[in-house]
């Protein structure tokens, strides 16, 4: 019994005064709230009030535009193009627009949109996220704001989860739209530059989120205006928007190329961690955080096994020239304890390793982890390690998204999120009512001890409900849980289907029929799966899948017909059963997922039922759980396969889940706020970028550069107020020749008498220019021109990509520095600004040094009616490839700064003495293939 603290004060004491006090509080507050909602209704209530009052007008205009041929209905479209170019605005002519589609949704796809649908329409016109129940029609509902903002001309995108919900809605609803007149097209993956621009010149563009935001990271490493696919952004509607700006919101889109190659070593610190893992006092693992960390024991042990390997041959491991070894081994740790094979990734029929995304359940096809992680884990499984990339250019999803100044969703379950897109994207959840009620029975949690006993029950309620021919939707959290729910049903002789990334290409089949009488499908996360199941079947899918001939003609319909009826008499046997049930192995951590596998039963009204089994062993359980629920679980005395169920478990973890999303969004806040800084300096670049690749010429740009450059190493060797005998023009001599090209006499014009920076300045600016004529005047003007703007974006880009490993390496330990009591977010910022301001100058340099050296082969000088490019192997562009031949390059760098100067043309590589003041960016003239500062320049 625990015993109350004494108290000091004298007056009686009434126990628990403050408790009911803070009650009756708490009691009179939500009072309160209930009668205020009672009077004016829930923000959501009046939403929906204030969009209902606009259906009267879109109904009024049905019996009008009914009446009208489809040739009349067609000349809607450029009737209200020319209300808006007319100066009417899009609000105006919704009503009319709305009831157009309609109308011809009707004729086109043989479907009329419910009025719950045209209230879904107008939140997404809004900019508002539209929470649709599964199987309310959300695709259908797309095509009213789609058309209405379509008619601007300026493009609208419609973002899906993967290439066949976008190649499948396009097809469909492309119907419709080019019935009105409105052009439609799709980007999926595989699709050539021509094909990408020609799909997002359409009105109307489907495409999935990667691809939408690869593009963009795409468009601008782009040499010419002509070469970028993308248009402006304008309106984009995300399908599924939970999962893709929610879920997916944690990686960012990265595009890299090869680093120095380390395969060999994370092979040989694999095999050292291999043995390491066996002793689990070697290490500590955090299954929260997803952090693994060697104990003293464990680095110790190591640091003997690397000495043993050869790996580890001078100092201590944490010593600073074994830094890259400490990071392979904690890579390899984390791969190692951290990340499970057909759970986090499987490695597929090409002997490639594939991140398996968490919430769907799918596989996600060239995406690999970073920093590292991705080779630590394909040397685990014995594939082959790939080369490390270089971040080239990246973005976060929130970042891409916030780019649309119109942005809106869709999705079953967004409530639960609504707090982060209000903060993130500054968007509104609006949950819209189904047309018809929801008749499904949702059951409280089975818990079970053991996840033994949990999967038996499980298998047994499947067998149990088979038996009178009700289909079952079995959803699971990993592929490897899914497998061994089947191999259950085997031994039990249950027929069954399994989804999950392994059978990706059979997805909408296999969910398609999921619903006819006894069908038991067992899948992964049905997150974004954007395929209905019918019960009964789908009838169109049978058919196609059951008739070898054409999809045409006598025999086909009569085909279909016939199909028809079975799907019909089927479903009337799968209601009597009680409809899909479905049934959750695992409680998800987040909620929505829970929702989503939920939702999949009691579509449209449909009868129908849900149930979720748990153990003690299951992770949620195990980490986030309480620890008094297993002990409660013991006292009870629970024999056997019994289970506990109560409201009060389905509330404690509803608190756990909420904890778990809490943490998530955490997470990708803080990456957010770090991105945030990186994505000003993004925009800042790319519209940069674009003005250079947009000017006539960029003559006045590099003049610019060149001047700012003199300005800095004369500032630099000649301080402000610094006496004459201070002055460093030896080295600016060194300098002038170093970066300019030009043999000046600086340091006679220092015994000058009244010689000062400004005339040191203006005397070298003068040299410069004549020099940079003169060169101009023996290309050629117009030639220097496209020479100068392809060194310009070429030298930009090399610049960025530098910067951008810097902020890599310095946001992963930025984290640091709280340990001196400093803030690692403004940390951050600082440091990033002057990488910035440092890239900034070293962009001048590279630039000013490269055009004041460039020369153009006199043997062949080449044709060049369009800027050229100094190829870059990452980004080979083959339209420029004979273009670039004339040009002479010391730097076997594509993006090396200046060539050689022109006194090292007689360079032995044996000699030393002739590598005459070779620039550190340049091939190092030994011969070894790498750059001069990472080989004899390294001491230089």
């Amino acid at each position: 019994m625990a015993w109350a603290p004494l108290r000091s004060e004298t007056r009686p004491h009434r126990p628990g005064m403050g408790s009911i006090q803070a009650a009756l509080g708490e009691f009179r507050h939500s009072m309160f709230a209930r009668l205020a909602r009672a009077v004016f209704g829930t923000s959501n209530d009046r939403v929906l009030k204030q969009f209902s009052a606009r259906l009267p007008a879109i109904t009024a205009f049905e019996p009008k535009l009914a009446a009208l041929s489809d040739e009349a209905l067609q000349a809607q479209t450029p009737k209200l193009k020319g209300r808006l170019a007319a100066g009417e605005s899009l609000d105006a002519i919704l009503p009319e627009a709305f009831a157009t589609v309609r109308e011809a949704s009707k004729r086109v796809l043989g479907m009329r949109h419910f009025d719950v649908q045209m209230i879904g329409g107008m939140v997404l016109h809004s900019g508002r996220i539209a929470e649709m129940k599964t199987g309310e029609g959300k695709t259908l509902v797309a095509t009213l704001p789609v058309y209405l903002n379509g008619l601007t001309g300026k493009g609208v995108h419609v973002v899906t989860v993967n290439d066949y919900l976008a190649s499948r809605d396009s097809a469909q609803m492309g119907r419709l739209y080019n019935f009105l007149g409105l052009s439609c097209g799709v980007i999926v993956h595989g699709l050539t530059d021509v094909e990408r621009r020609d799909a997002y010149a359409c009105d109307i563009t489907y495409g999935t989120n990667n691809e939408f935001g690869f593009d963009y990271l795409r468009d601008n490493m782009k040499y010419r205006l002509d070469e970028m696919v993308q248009r402006d952004f304008n309106y984009a509607i995300v399908d599924e928007v939970d999962s893709i700006l929610v879920d997916e919101a944690r990686t960012p889109l990265i595009i890299s190329g090869p680093a120095e190659d380390s395969s060999e070593l994370y092979r040989a610190v694999d095999a050292v961690v291999r043995v390491l893992v066996q002793d689990k006092e070697t290490y500590e693992k955090d299954e929260k955080l997803r952090t693994a960390a060697l104990t003293e024991p464990g680095t110790a042990t190591v640091e003997g096994m690397l000495r043993e390997a050869g790996l580890l041959t001078e100092g201590d491991l944490y010593d600073f020239q074994n830094v890259t070894l400490v990071h392979h081994v904690n890579q390899s740790l984390r791969a190692h304890v951290l990340f499970a094979r057909d759970v986090d990734y499987i490695v597929n029929r090409e002997g490639k390793l594939v991140i398996i995304d968490e919430f769907t359940g799918r596989m996600m096809e060239g995406r690999r982890y970073s920093e590292g992680l991705h080779q630590a884990l394909e040397a685990k499984e014995g594939v082959e390690v790939q080369p490390e990339n270089q971040t080239l250019a990246s973005i976060t999803f929130q970042n891409y998204f916030r780019l649309y100044p119109k942005l809106a969703g869709m999705t079953g379950t967004a409530s639960t999120e609504a707090d982060e897109f209000a903060e993130i994207y500054k968007l509104e959840v609006v949950e819209i009512p189904t047309n018809v009620p929801v008749s499904r029975i949702d059951s409280d949690d089975e818990v079970y001890r053991s996840a033994r006993e949990k999967y038996e029950a499980v298998a047994a309620l499947v067998q149990e409900a088979q038996a009178r021919q009700q289909p079952v939707l079995v959803g699971t959290t990993s592929i490897e849980k899914s497998e061994l729910i089947s191999e259950l049903l085997k031994a039990k002789g249950v027929p069954h289907q399994v989804l999950n990334a392994r059978y990706h290409e059979q997805e909408a089949g296999i969910i398609a029929q999921a619903g006819r009488p006894g069908a038991v499908t067992i899948a992964t996360n049905m997150a974004g799966r954007g395929t209905d199941i019918k019960l009964g079947g789908n009838a169109e899918m049978l058919a196609e899948a059951n008739f070898p001939g054409p999809h045409e003609g006598p025999e086909w319909e009569a085909h279909l017909a016939a199909i028809r009826e079975q799907v019909k008499a089927d479903e009337a046997v799968v209601k009597q059963a009680g409809g899909l049930f479905v049934i959750g192995t695992e409680r998800h951590e987040s909620r929505r997922i829970d929702n989503q596998l939920r939702g999949r039963s009691g579509r449209q009204g449909d009868p129908g039922a849900s149930r979720f089994f748990l153990s003690l062993e299951d992770d949620l359980m195990r980490i986030f759980g309480s620890d008094r629920m297993g002990g409660m679980l013991q006292k009870l005395g629970l024999k056997e396969g019994e289970a506990i169920v109560h409201p009060w478990i389905n509330r404690a973890l509803e608190k756990a889940q909420k904890k778990v999303e809490a943490r998530n969004f955490d997470t990708r806040k803080n990456l957010l706020k770090y991105d945030d800084v990186m994505n000003d300096q993004r925009k800042e670049v790319y519209s940069q970028r674009k003005t250079f690749m947009q000017a006539a010429d960029v003559a006045e740009t590099v003049e610019e550069m060149r001047r700012e450059t003199i300005a800095a190493m004369v500032a630099r060797a000649i301080p402000e107020n610094a006496y004459p005998e201070q002055w460093d023009l030896v080295g600016l001599q060194e300098k002038v020749r170093d970066q300019l090209g030009l043999d000046l006499p600086v340091e006679a014009w220092g015994k000058e008498e009244g010689i000062d920076e400004v005339a040191v300045r203006e005397r070298i600016e003068t040299a410069a220019d004549q020099a940079a004529a003169t060169r101009a005047a023996n290309i050629g003007p117009e030639l220097m021109r496209q020479v100068e703007k392809s060194v310009l974006l070429q030298v930009f880009d090399a610049a960025w990509k530098e910067h951008l490993l810097a902020l890599d390496h310095l946001r992963q330990g930025i984290g640091l520095r709280a340990y001196a009591q400093r803030d690692p977010l403004n940390e951050y910022k600082s440091e990033a600004f002057n990488l910035f301001t440092a890239m900034l100058e070293e962009l001048r340099e590279r630039v000013t040094s490269l055009l004041m050296r460039i020369e153009l082969s006199p043997a062949s000088p080449p044709p060049m009616p369009e800027p050229v490019m100094v190829t870059d192997m990452r980004h080979p562009d083959p339209a420029m490839a004979g273009a670039a031949a004339g040009w002479e390059h010391a730097a076997g760098d594509a993006f090396a700064a200046p060539a050689l100067p022109r006194e090292s043309e007689g360079v032995d590589p044996q000699d030393p003495s002739t590598w005459y003041r070779t620039p550190r960016n340049a091939p190092c003239p030994c011969g070894s293939g790498k750059k001069y500062k990472h080989c004899h320049g390294r001491t230089a």
